[in-house]
């Protein structure tokens, strides 16, 4: 005969197993709705003032990264067409094995920056927060900007050089010095992208930047304008 005890335990065993079910499912719905919530790549990435148009959250964010670390906001938002035409949850592909079988992906990068695991590791612990996340514009601008101070301090690239801040951006401080990006034809590639295309950001922002400007009901003009 089965004490009550033991019944007991089989009923919260089930009940354990299930609030564990409801738990895991209520983490993937999560997961998921974050990816549905995020804004749409910007359907013009060839005009800074059409991107900013339809996300003007994302001028305020590039302005403040800016005015922390210096880095143009033209050029921020050029590394992260390059890194992520503005994808905001979008990681490497993996490789599959006969076809069918996941196999790792070819790195930890991750998010509108493509930051991997360990120099996010870094930025969190020296600039940004535990709740930092690679998928929000706010942190990814921040974190470009946090990264070419770095770079303008380790390897003396001006801020102004988004050619060569990318070279170090892809291949850190060190590969840098060392010229390793020099005998890669697609870095350098990108790297001459990343310059022609910042510099295009740079004449058209110039000419619509105003818009972007004073928004705010607590903005007072002429304060706000840069």
């Amino acid at each position: 005969m089965r004490s009550p005890v033991d019944d007991f335990g089989v009923v919260s065993s089930v009940a354990f197993s299930r609030l564990r079910l409801w738990v895991s499912l209520a983490f993937v719905l999560l997961l998921s709705g974050c990816a549905t919530f995020a804004p749409n790549p910007p359907q013009d990435q060839s005009n800074i003032c059409e991107i900013f148009r339809e996300q003007p959250s994302w001028y305020d964010y590039a302005q403040e990264s800016e005015e922390k670390w210096g880095t143009p906001i033209a050029t921020q938002m050029s590394f992260i067409q390059q890194e992520s035409s503005f994808r905001s949850h979008i990681r490497p592909d993996r490789k599959y094995y006969l076809g069918f079988i996941p196999g790792p992906r070819p790195s930890s990068a991750k998010g509108y920056a493509q930051a991997q695991d360990p120099v996010w590791g870094e930025y969190q612990d020296q600039a940004g927060s535990l709740f930092a996340r690679r998928t929000h514009m706010k942190h990814a601008t921040d974190f470009i900007g946090w990264y070419n101070r770095r770079s303008q301090q380790q390897a003396g690239i001006s801020l102004s050089n988004p050619e060569h801040l990318y070279y170090a951006y892809h291949e850190g401080a060190g590969g840098y010095q060392r010229g390793t990006y020099r005998g890669k034809p697609q870095v350098l590639s990108a790297g001459r992208q990343v310059a022609s295309r910042a510099n295009r950001y740079q004449s058209q922002l110039n000419a619509c930047e105003a818009e972007f400007q004073c928004r705010k009901f607590y903005q007072v003009w002429p304060f706000c304008r840069s």
